[in-house]
Order: structure tokens, then sequence, then C-alpha cells
């Protein structure tokens, strides 16, 4: 393609481009997984902190799945546009912090051969929740997962990211070189925290030394990182080539604001991410993506279930409905009532800056992609600060409206009649716990409930919030509506 993205020159005068020289750069991160959120997120602080503050922290990325983003990645020599989107209209950053892309299935030798190279210091990942091989009940290593089975039988041939992981770091005790920093930049609340155990869980099946060297040489920061990022249409890529002057086959877009919290704990070295806006290094994550989790993404879910089964495509036109608006402001304060303080951090200021980004009219975000996997992202974003809120004494109404829409959501059928795919990694389950029970708000919660190691007992123990869940889904399934204001 002639006019693909491939250099920085005689781009059109609407790009922002890198401010340093790319051909000087070496990798020292390689990065796991690199879909649109790594490229709204992680590769732009680090873009910001070489500009910044140079360094040899240039980006490798792998893709240990699906080919797409990685090849056309490597077409363009790394380089791909972020259209940063508001009312005031779009602007184009294209980034230069990768440098090489690969696809792991293709070779994974060359992968573990970067993975062994003492210049990778950092080994970052955003490969979903799906990928990690932990058992949401223990918070474990699930062993019935499929790359976690694989690689325990071939440990020297990994597929999945945490065998990639161990191998490794196996080859660079062996080899007497210093370990890289595992760095978790997933959706998942202590995501490092999870991330070592799984890691040292595995090891301890394999080499029980290599364990005690990882536990006692590897660092493992957790980090909490926030900008909406819709998934790319044939408008964003139209938008790219119209601000760049290059076609640009892996532009994404995003809002305005970013965040980056990252626990300062690495075993050689990083990035000047402290010199970005927006990034900020700490000794401990928790309090802040409690905060996120519970007020965002908690908020987030319980607008995409009700969004998506009153018919609203994007959380934008659901913030057109003023009791819908009004709901989500009610559910933020309903958990900042939950988090103890959080330093540096106004929660009513935050709250407000919320209710603004989702009603951000530049943004794109559909409930349909926001509502996936929510077996996985319930717990920690609706039903530990729901038990949280009724030990305290609260009724908890806004978490039994977001689980009540969860329900309607999950029934798999639309306003209209017509069904939908229910995607989440325990669909088949759902369905079957519903597929021969009465089509009302009382049966079909009842049935939910007892979804195996989702809902704790403490909320399926209190009859006055299931009930008051039940309520609200009849009201769902009779009319889409919840009578909010």
């Amino acid at each position: 393609m002639s006019d693909r993205l491939q250099n920085v020159t005689g781009l059109a005068p609407t790009a922002k481009l890198p401010a340093y020289d790319r051909n000087a750069l070496k990798a020292g991160i390689l990065h796991l997984g690199p879909g649109a959120f790594f490229r709204a997120h992680f590769a732009p602080f680090t873009d910001g902190a070489l500009a910044a503050a140079g360094g040899d922290w240039g980006i490798e990325v792998a893709s240990l799945r699906t080919p797409d983003v990685a090849d056309n990645l490597s077409a363009q020599n790394g380089l791909y546009t972020v259209l940063i989107r508001d009312t005031s209209g779009t602007t184009a950053h294209v980034m230069g912090s990768i440098l090489k892309a690969h696809v792991a299935p293709r070779d994974p030798a060359g992968l573990l051969a970067r993975l062994e190279d003492p210049d990778i210091r950092i080994v970052s990942m955003t490969v979903t929740e799906k990928a990690y091989g932990f058992d949401p009940a223990t918070g474990g290593l699930d062993l019935k997962h499929p790359d976690i089975v694989a690689d325990l039988a071939n440990r020297h041939a990994p597929r999945g990211v945490i065998g990639y992981l161990v191998e490794g770091l196996a080859r660079r005790r062996q080899k007497g070189i210093p370990p890289f920093t595992p760095l978790s930049c997933d959706n998942l609340p202590s995501n490092g925290a999870v991330l070592k155990r799984l890691v040292l869980e595995f090891t301890a099946r394999i080499d029980a030394e290599l364990r005690d060297w990882i536990e006692a040489n590897v660092p493992f920061p957790s980090t909490m990182v926030d900008r909406i990022t819709p998934a790319s249409t044939d408008a964003t890529y139209a938008d790219a080539k119209r601000l760049t002057g290059r076609t640009d086959l892996a532009a994404i877009e995003t809002e305005p604001f970013t965040q980056w919290v990252i626990e300062d704990h690495f075993a050689n070295g990083r990035p000047a991410w402290e010199k970005v806006h927006g990034a900020l290094m700490v000794e401990e994550v928790s309090a802040y993506e409690k905060m996120k989790l519970r007020m965002l993404n908690g908020a987030h879910s319980l607008l995409a279930y009700l969004g998506y089964t009153a018919g609203y495509e994007f959380v934008r036109d659901v913030m057109d409905d003023a009791g819908l608006s009004a709901l989500a402001r009610r559910h933020m304060n309903a958990a900042a009532a939950t988090l103890d303080p959080v330093p540096g951090i106004d929660l009513d200021v935050y709250a407000n800056e919320l209710i603004a980004r989702f009603a951000n009219k530049a943004i794109a975000h559909r409930t349909y992609q926001i509502a996936m996997d929510g077996t996985q992202k319930l717990p920690q974003r609706l039903l530990e600060p729901a038990t949280e809120a009724l030990a305290k004494g609260s009724k908890a109404e806004t978490y039994a409206i977001a689980v009540a829409a969860w329900m309607r959501y999950a029934m798999g059928i639309d306003r209209n009649g017509e069904r939908y795919e229910l995607r989440d990694p325990r669909a088949g389950e759902i369905t079957a716990l519903i597929a021969d029970v009465p089509r009302n708000g009382g049966a079909v919660s009842a049935a939910l409930f007892k979804l195996p190691g989702l809902f704790p007992k403490a909320l399926t123990a209190n009859i006055a919030w299931t009930e008051d869940v039940a309520n609200k889904l009849e009201i769902l399934i009779q009319d889409n509506r919840l009578p909010l204001y």
C-alpha cells in the first residue's frame, strides 16, 4: 500500500510527531498484547517519557494469539496514530515508541530469545483477564485453563503468558542475566500481586529452586490504568488518514483524560514515566485502584447493561437520558462511601470528571463492548462494594439496580425480542441456568444467584437485597426501563 504510514517524513502538518530520534532508540521493554488499550495508554506514556528524558526504552510488542495488530504495526515500522477526541475536535499524535512487532505462534523461539535478552528489562502485558489462567474463586492458578495445562506439560515451549514469563525468567537465571520486571497493566485488582501468585504457583509445580529465586529477585509492581478507548472503526481510520496524510490500519482513538498509577518497584530501571502528565509513581496502588474499579468501572458497567438492553448503542447516548445520568452519579456517590481516603484525590471532583468523560460526544464507546465478560468484572466492580455497603447498613440500592441490569443483559434477548451473543467466558453456564425457568424477575434472579463462585454468600443470604434485585429485574423484563427519577 503506497500511502501507508511507514515513516515520519512528509506527514500532514496536522500530525504531532515523536519528539526524539527513533533511529537511535534501542528496545528495553517487551510488551505482550498490543491491543487498542496498550496503544492508547502504555505506548503513549512511554513515548512521552522518551521525549522528556530519553533512554533505551523503546518497545517491542508480541501477540500471543491473533496476528492482525502485530502485522499492521510491522507493515508500518511500528508507527501508528492516536486520535484524541473531545467536543472541541480531534487531534492526531503519531507514536514512535514501538520498534518491532512479533507474532508468537509463528516464531515462539524468537519471542523466547527476546525474553532472555539482557537489554529487555521490563516485560509488560495487556492480555485481558481471560489470558492469565487464574481461578476467580480462589485467586490462584486455574489448573484447567488450556494454556496452563499445555505449559505445565511442555514448559520449554510455552504458549500462554504465564508460561512465557516463567520460561524467560528461567533462561535468564540459568545464564546469570538479571531478571526483567513483569508489569501487568490489565484491569485486574492488585494485578501485580495476582501475577506474582500465578507465576509462583506455576513455577512451584516445575522447579522449586526457580520458584524461590523468582520470589527473592523479581518484583511484580501493581498498576492502575484509566483511559476510555473505544474500538477502532472506519471513522477512526478515515480521520487518521485525513490528519496524517497516510493510511494507518493500526490507528486508535481515545479521550483526552489519561491516568496511570504505578508501584515504583523495578528490578533494573524504568522509563521516566513520572515526567508525563497523568502518571503517578507510588509505593502502594490499591487505594487508587479501588477508587477506579468502584466509581468508574462500576458506573460504566451499570450504564452499559441498562443502556444496551434499553437500546442505546453508545455510553454518550445513555448519558443523554437524564434519569440514567443521575443514576450514574448516585452510584458513584454510593461507591465513594465504601472507600477510604485516596491521597491527593477529591472523590466528589473525581465523580464530576467521570460524568463529563462518559458524556463526551466525541467518544463512541459501545455499551455492548463494555458489557462483555461480566462474570469476570462484577466481583470487584459491584459485588464486593455491595457487600461492604450492606454490612454498614446501607440498602445498596444502586448495586441492586446494577446486578438486575446484568441479569437482564444475561438473558440474551434485546428489547425487540431478538437474541444477541452473550460475550462472557461463562455464557454456556449462564444460558443453561436460565434456559427452563419462567421469564420473570424472581425466577431468573434466583437461578443466576446460584452461578457457582460469583455471588458472595453475604449477598445471596440478604433476603431484602435479593428481593430488591428480583423486583428491579422484573421491571426491566417488562419494559426495559426503571423508574429512576
